[in-house]
């Protein structure tokens, strides 16, 4: 199995039941979520794999995306923002405008 340099989980607010609430979802992350997948896509961007999960109480910040392994966490995710890490991967830097401290 072949490990990704980045891991991309994303932010959907889904609950144990199943459904979406939550700031993330509120703020249009399964979007993103098509966004970043096109962009990754466009991009030709080898190494990165994306997932969507429930809710990562990180709703003040939201919507959020978690790279694993780095362990760096982004938030306030917009098109831009994601624009902006994919940029930081390609350049082997990280999108210091954009992580959660």
């Amino acid at each position: 199995m072949n490990v990704p340099d980045h891991h991309l989980f994303v932010c959907a607010s889904f609950r144990a039941g199943g459904e979406p609430q939550g700031v993330c979802h509120k703020k249009e992350s399964i979007n993103l979520l098509s966004y970043l997948q096109n962009e990754i896509q466009d991009r030709m961007l080898e190494g990165i794999e994306v997932s969507v999960t429930g809710c990562m109480n990180q709703c003040t910040k939201g919507p959020v995306i978690i790279d694993y392994p780095s362990g760096h966490t982004y938030g306030r995710i917009t098109e831009e923002a994601i624009d902006a890490i994919l940029d930081a991967f390609e350049d082997g830097e990280v999108a210091e405008d954009y992580l959660v401290s």
